[in-house]
């Protein structure tokens, strides 16, 4: 506990703090820090950051000497035979906290003579001194890396924290890294396609599950290092529909993050990330994309329940660009590019039906007709190429396209217009392509894992799980 003693004689104020540490029912008081103030203005109300830190920083070298002090005469005696452990040597262990470096006592002591086996040293500290990060310091360069530049993270702590010269942005990555890959390790092994441990029997006994879970899927780029181009990581989110209880609360939207060409187990990651939302064996899951063939291939893997569509948002972008070509035709060709307008307008509703036959031929009757005029005009040829392209884009995912006017009118999403929303939370704001920042394959995978765990606020209950006492929420 803090004591604060005052005396004042105007103007002049001065202040004393001490830190009072109480054991075996005696209390030991020592000073920590004098403050004077000549005189009260805005500037001089309170501690300043500078004293701030300086308090929080002797206080804590204070408190962790006592408490190590206490726990190592706590085991100073042999639990065997009671006798008192000589020392082989003294020693210091340096341990990064969120108040400073602290020098921590790291004694080696002697096998007592009652026993015969073993090591003949050993350190008392080992059964709890783990790493030289404390998991509170660790936990918010992870949390803050996740969200901003290494560089700004090591700025801030040093602006707010007496962490000194030990935040750094190289050991800030370093420190991140290691907790994702903690992650990575504790997914367990890569979930087999479309598999149910279980009977059949018992597969028809589940109860009724909960609402649909919609798991829209997105790709993005981000600059490689080394010069070596651009590399794809794939972004989600997934959200639960309703709960079959009317009282229970829908889980809140969750979102995820890797980078395909590195990740070697993206089932089981969806599908502990799903599970985490109360996903049963049976219940649908319906996974919805651009239609782009790598995140294609990515929504064919998790379950016997999930169906897989493309998405109306990116249908109805591709003709909102197509019909912007027009425009330039009609000026041209007035009648030729009001014609291709109206019947790409009649595609559309087509689509819309999910009568994608009929749409393919129409396309194909345009792209054919168009094919007369674009050697003598540049416009037409620009239109056609896009036409075609829009093509064969329909027929790649024609198999994808439902009846979006039917989904709609029963509730059901049609759209993942929320996932370009995910794509610049998850992906872009971090990666900021427009400081051309670079990353390795494993570095921007590992990035992505700490990043969606801060956003789906489950960073916490990651570190509680790790250190079971770390900000133990009340009861």
């Amino acid at each position: 506990m803090l004591n604060q003693a005052l005396t004042k004689s105007s103007p002049r104020t001065f202040c004393r703090t001490h830190l009072c540490v109480s054991a075996d029912g005696t209390e030991r008081r020592q000073e920590v820090m004098a403050i004077e103030r000549m005189e009260l203005v805005m500037e001089t109300l309170g501690l300043n950051v500078k004293e701030g830190k300086a308090l929080l920083e002797r206080v804590q070298h204070l408190l962790v000497a006592h408490q190590v002090h206490e726990n190592l005469e706590q085991h100073r005696l042999c639990s065997e035979c009671g006798k008192r452990h000589t020392s082989k040597d003294a020693g210091v262990a340096p341990v990064k906290t969120v108040f400073g470096l602290v020098e921590v006592p790291n004694p080696r002591w002697n096998r007592c003579a009652c026993l015969s086996q073993g090591p003949k040293t050993f350190r008392p500290t080992k059964a709890w001194l783990a790493g030289r990060t404390s998991p509170e310091m660790l936990y918010l360069e992870t949390k803050w890396a996740s969200l901003i530049p290494f560089a700004k993270v090591a700025d801030l702590l040093k602006d707010v924290l007496p962490v000194g010269d030990s935040a750094n942005p190289q050991t800030i990555r370093n420190h991140l890294q290691a907790t994702a890959e903690r992650l990575e390790q504790e997914l367990g092994e890569e979930r087999q396609l479309n598999l149910f441990e279980a009977s059949e029997e018992e597969w028809e006994q589940q109860p009724l599950p909960d609402g649909p879970i919609t798991v829209g899927i997105d790709g993005g780029y981000v600059r490689a290092a080394h010069k070596q181009g651009w590399f794809e990581v794939i972004a989600g989110k997934s959200i639960v529909a309703f709960r079959r209880e009317e009282e229970a609360e829908v889980p809140s939207a969750k979102c995820f993050g890797f980078v395909q060409t590195d990740d070697n187990k993206p089932r089981r990651r969806l599908w502990e990330l799903m599970k985490s939302q109360g996903l049963r064996e049976n219940q649908q899951v319906v996974f919805m994309s651009d239609g782009g063939e790598n995140v294609r291939r990515m929504q064919e893997y998790l379950h016997p329940y999930s169906e897989h569509l493309i998405d109306w948002f990116h249908i109805t972008m591709r003709l909102t660009v197509l019909q912007q070509q027009t425009k330039a035709l009609k000026q041209e060709r007035p009648q030729t590019g009001d014609d291709a307008s109206k019947r790409l307008e009649s595609v559309k509703h087509l689509l819309w039906h999910g009568n994608t036959e009929e749409a393919l031929e129409r396309l194909v009757d345009l792209i054919m007709d168009l094919s007369f005029i674009q050697a003598r005009s540049a416009t037409a040829e620009k239109v056609a190429d896009g036409v075609s392209e829009f093509e064969t884009y329909i027929r790649n995912n024609h198999e994808f396209i439902p009846n979006f006017g039917e989904r709609r009118r029963q509730g059901e999403a049609i759209s993942t217009a929320f996932v370009e929303s995910t794509i610049n939370q998850v992906v872009s704001r971090r990666f900021v392509k427009k400081q051309q920042m670079e990353w390795t394959l494993r570095g921007a995978h590992l990035l992505l894992q700490t990043r969606t765990k801060v956003l789906n606020n489950e960073l916490d209950d990651a570190f509680r799980n790790w250190y079971p006492q770390f900000r133990a929420e009340a009861a």
